[in-house]
C-alpha cells in the first residue's frame, strides 16, 4: 500500500470483502463520569463510519449535495447496547449494505470492541439503520445512479 493509500486507509477505514471498517479510539470526551463511553456517541461513531464508508465507495457528501442537490437523512435506527465501551479502547465500527431502494438503503452497523485479556472480538453497539436520500426541499430523492451501483455491489457481494 503506498502512503497515501495508508493514509487514506487509516482516516477512511477499509473494506473487508463487503464490510467496511472503521477504527474509532474512546476519547475522554466520549465518556460519562465514569469514563464509560455516553450513550449517542455510539450514534457519532456509527455516523462517521457512514460517511467514511461512502468516501471509500468514492462518493463524498458535499460533492452529493453539490452536484446532486441530495443528502442522506436517518429514518428510522433500531439500537441493542450489549456491552460498555471505556475511556481509551480501540474500536471499530463494522457497517454492512443490506439492502438498497430507489430512495433509501439499509445498513447493519456494529461498534466492536475486544476483551482484554484475549483481545478476542465483541459486539458492544449493533444498529440497523434506515438512511433516505432527501432533496434541499427535504423530500425523497432518487439515489444517484453511481451511489446506487456501489451500494448495490455490496449487497450482491454478501
Amino acid at each position: 500500500m503506498s502512503g497515501q493509500a495508508a493514509e487514506r486507509a487509516n482516516v477512511s477505514g477499509w473494506f473487508e470483502g463487503v464490510r467496511h471498517v472503521y477504527p474509532v479510539r474512546v476519547y475522554y470526551e466520549d465518556t460519562d463520569a465514569a469514563g464509560i463511553v455516553y450513550h449517542a456517541n455510539y450514534l457519532r461513531f456509527a455516523e462517521r463510519a457512514r460517511t467514511e464508508m461512502m468516501r471509500c465507495l468514492g462518493t463524498e457528501h458535499r460533492s452529493l449535495m453539490q452536484s446532486d442537490g441530495v443528502a442522506f437523512a436517518v429514518r428510522s435506527l433500531d439500537t441493542e447496547f450489549f456491552q460498555p465501551a471505556r475511556l481509551d479502547d480501540p474500536l471499530t465500527v463494522d457497517t454492512r449494505v443490506d439492502g438498497v431502494g430507489g430512495a433509501s438503503m439499509r445498513l447493519s452497523q456494529t461498534v466492536m470492541g475486544c476483551v482484554e485479556e484475549t483481545w478476542e472480538p465483541v459486539a458492544l453497539v449493533q444498529m440497523a439503520v434506515r438512511l433516505a436520500c432527501i432533496d434541499g426541499d427535504l423530500r425523497p430523492a432518487r439515489l444517484p445512479r453511481v451511489v446506487r451501483a456501489a451500494l448495490s455491489d455490496l449487497v450482491k457481494d454478501q
